[in-house]
């Protein structure tokens, strides 16, 4: 057992026995550093551990507290200050045809609709990034070199960039080698290439339930077979569900969101995520995990991805900058494993190249404008918001409503009471010039027929609360 591992069954059998009581402030980091005489890190890693698993709380400026539900044995759902947490999906292994695009297209259209407040929207709050500094750097590159040639742009993609991103798992712990890193135009080609890579039309790939639809627009595009795995919905994918299903059937591929899954918000614990890797390397069965919100963490220490765990190649990772600074230019990449050179042959096949101007606009913010300045603000915000948020939808939803409970990202999942048709709720919403997001868009085969999912990326105002209280009301009638 690692000294984390062992530190994090000692403060939860301390928890269960009642020494720390629902309420009551656990030892400070440091002082735990000194009573086991451990590192600061390994108890910040075993706190995050506490905390994924409902145990504990961290509270800004004050410490780590004991959740009221804590104490005892730990219930499927609890109450906590947001509303009842969700339970544990249990789809049916049934592979599907993926049909989601025309809804998820139609959708997307109504969120510009006469200025909707946009609860529905995939995309964070644009005013919250540097999107003119980084435009700044797009126009002084672009004065100083008047010759592009498409050479500048082939991939894998401008090195500085390429130097730039691999700096950056380096300074969160996950070094990578800078030479398996292509540019992509987004996280979205990067899962496409991915996924073109290592499957074929007709093939099954295993997906969480509920996923985020931009996978099942990839598996949709290519012709292949979507089966929906149970997904615990503070711990992720569950693994045991994934091996029987491996051990079953033919599967080309898993698609997987670690980190602050979309929509469920969840931090997938670190010992899950590396018997996730184990699994799937045994049966050689390739795994895409998509990491775009790895930078918008709540807690204190940078999420750990399936790459830090991958010892066969088998992981291609995805990721972007298009949630964390800028969506204006699409600029994302992939470390693709083994598969690397396959993903660099098919992104020339399939789009050439990817704009150098931007590439290099955001390798210069990268190296001169505090980053990590700009992402501590993101994420302070985000945390409080989805607080306000989750307090809210508590508040005027009707009983029987349950919520996800984010570890990062700026999305929550909205469980409603099963009467309730979401997308009618959809319908009516978008009259009242509010938009939700119906939680079929979330399903290969049309499930989550009573959720939705919300956005709280924008800063909360009167018109955001009223919103959400109207979409409440809209639920109470629903559901009567």
């Amino acid at each position: 057992m690692k000294l984390y591992e062992k530190l994090t069954a000692d403060v939860e059998a301390q928890i269960r026995g009642g020494v720390f009581r629902a309420g009551e402030r656990i030892p400070s980091v440091r002082q735990t550093s000194q009573q086991y005489r451990v590192s600061i890190k390994t108890v910040i890693r075993a706190y995050l551990q506490l905390e994924s698993r409902g145990l504990i709380e961290s509270r800004p400026q004050s410490g780590y507290f004991v959740r009221a539900a804590a104490g005892g044995k730990r219930q499927a759902s609890r109450k906590n200050e947001g509303g009842e947490g969700l339970t544990a999906s249990r789809p049916a292994a049934v592979s599907a045809q993926v049909d989601v695009s025309r809804l998820v297209l139609a959708t997307l259209r109504s969120i510009g609709v006469d200025n909707a407040v946009p609860l529905g929207s995939p995309y964070p709050d644009p005013s919250r990034f540097p999107s003119a500094k980084i435009s700044r750097y797009a126009y002084n590159i672009a004065r100083r070199k008047v010759q592009w040639g498409v050479t500048d742009e082939l991939p894998p993609g401008h090195p500085e960039l390429i130097r730039q991103i691999a700096r950056r798992y380096a300074e969160n712990g996950v070094p990578v080698d800078a030479r398996e890193i292509v540019v992509t135009v987004g996280a979205t080609e990067a899962i496409n290439l991915c996924l073109q890579a290592v499957a074929k039309p007709g093939d099954t790939v295993a997906v969480e339930s509920p996923t985020f639809y931009a996978m099942l627009h990839a598996i949709e595009r290519m012709g292949m077979r979507a089966i929906e795995v149970a997904t615990h919905p503070r711990e992720g994918i569950d693994i045991d569900a994934l091996a029987e299903l491996l051990a079953k059937r033919r599967i080309a591929a898993c698609m997987v969101m670690p980190n602050f899954q979309n929509p469920l918000g969840f931090q997938m614990p670190d010992e899950k995520k590396r018997a996730l890797v184990e699994l799937l390397t045994r049966h050689d069965v390739p795994v895409i995990e998509n990491d775009v919100y790895q930078e918008l963490h709540y807690g204190d220490v940078h999420p750990t991805a399936l790459k830090s765990y991958d010892t066969a190649g088998i992981v291609l990772h995805c990721a972007s900058f298009a949630k964390s600074l800028t969506a204006a230019y699409r600029v994302g990449w992939a470390m693709p494993g083994r598969y690397r050179d396959q993903v660099e042959k098919l992104k020339f096949l399939n789009t050439l190249t990817t704009p150098s101007i931007a590439q290099l606009a955001i390798a210069e913010y990268l190296k001169n404008d505090g980053y990590d300045h700009h992402l501590r603000r993101l994420r302070q915000a985000y945390a409080h918001q989805a607080k306000l948020m989750r307090a809210t939808v508590a508040r005027f939803f009707p009983e029987g409503t349950r919520t996800s409970e984010p570890q990062g990202g700026y999305v929550l999942w909205v469980e409603l009471p099963r009467k309730v048709d979401s997308m009618q709720l959809y319908r009516d919403a978008l009259e009242a010039g509010i938009t939700v997001g119906p939680g079929c868009m979330f399903s290969a085969k049309g499930g989550y027929g009573h959720f939705i999912r919300l956005n709280y990326s924008y800063a909360w105002s009167p018109e955001i609360e009223q919103a959400v209280i109207a979409v409440g009301r809209l639920v109470a009638a629903a559901a009567r």
